[in-house]
């Protein structure tokens, strides 16, 4: 069971680190990148770190923390820790991503500490997910539909100019919006 539990931890941050280099530019970050150490400045000591925000001068960096905690919000300790971290590696801030809320006592660590938390659902996949942050939510879904081609379909008029002509696995089609393609 522990293992089964590290290994949804380990892909929740595999996940959040995707979807936060995703929108890394609503987050005011270059790029994020995944696990890494990065050496203590006081300490000496290496910190594994779940992922790396890395600012637009590629020289400020956030340290990233995933916490898949789903049966209680994340405590006072954790984020504490966070904030030693970066204060210790000279970052410049910090993320707490995880499924559930800080306790009020992690809230004020956070504030106190340049630490956004974001929440990211625990079953989370880089295709469906839901993500919030300060006062954004991010969503993604998907779908597979399974057609068969039984009539065709021909414009002989007007295109529409929101219709763009595009060519899918050699079909032609044409993109209307919503990605939604006819051939």
């Amino acid at each position: 069971m522990a293992n089964n539990e590290s290994k949804k931890a380990r892909q929740y941050e595999i996940v959040a680190a995707e979807l936060l280099n995703r929108f890394c530019s609503d987050l005011g970050l270059a790029r994020v990148e995944g696990k890494q150490n990065v050496t203590g400045l006081r300490s000496g000591t290496d910190w594994e770190i779940d992922a790396k925000g890395v600012a637009e001068d590629g020289v400020a960096f956030m340290v990233i923390e995933c916490k898949r905690h789903t049966t209680s919000n994340l405590p006072q300790a954790i984020v504490a820790s966070l904030a030693y971290s970066i204060q210790d590696t000279g970052a410049d801030g910090g993320f707490i991503v995880s499924p559930l809320d800080l306790q009020s006592g992690a809230k004020k660590v956070a504030a106190a500490s340049n630490i956004v938390h974001v929440q990211l659902r625990a079953d989370s996949t880089p295709l469906e997910f839901e993500m919030k942050f300060l006062d954004r939510l991010f969503v993604g879904f998907h779908d597979v539909a399974n057609l068969s081609i039984s009539e065709s379909l021909s414009i002989t008029d007007h295109v529409p100019f929101w219709f763009k002509p595009v060519s899918i696995f050699g079909l032609s089609c044409i993109t209307m919006p919503a990605a939604v393609h006819i051939c």
